[in-house]
């Protein structure tokens, strides 16, 4: 399960989430340093502790590392919610405080998500097509309207 990011790991995640590409050390340090007075080795080493904690995948490109997010800002914070909500020993009651807390739109956001994990998988499967119209057997073939045009022998005379 994991563990919070701190503030700096976090502010660099978010970087990372926020661009959903392969971004660079010093990217990152440029972005950073438009808020805060950082060193690009104080930089480098919570990126190296990222790829540690396996937060980041990396790979090498010429002298230098790009570094990729291995899952979503949305992965991490339910992982995050269900790590404190199963320490709770009164979920009910946590989750009642937990909703309690939301605003008007975070109930929405959370009406919406669980109509999508309450979906049937069967009503979005698209029903079978038939070809001509829909009589006879279950099977769509005519045998079942034998007393129909062909006399009722099934020869067609």
């Amino acid at each position: 399960m994991p563990r919070q990011l701190g503030e700096l790991e976090d502010a660099v995640m978010t970087r990372i989430w926020q661009w959903n590409r392969p971004v660079t050390v010093r990217e990152v340090l440029e972005d950073l340093q438009q808020e805060r007075s950082i060193a690009y080795t104080t930089v480098m080493t919570v990126m190296d502790n990222l790829h540690q904690k396996g937060w980041v995948r990396r790979e090498v490109e010429g002298r230098a590392y790009r570094y990729t997010a291995v899952s979503t800002r949305a992965a991490y914070s339910a992982a995050l919610m269900n790590e404190a909500w199963s320490k709770s020993d009164n979920p009910a009651a946590a989750l009642v405080a937990f909703f309690g807390m939301m605003s008007p739109e975070q109930r929405q956001a959370l009406r919406d998500a669980i109509r999508v994990v309450q979906r049937d998988p069967a009503e979005e499967a698209p029903e079978p097509q038939r070809e001509g119209p829909a009589q006879g057997t279950a099977d769509g073939s005519p045998e079942g309207d034998a007393e129909g045009a062909d006399g009722g022998d099934g020869t067609g005379r």
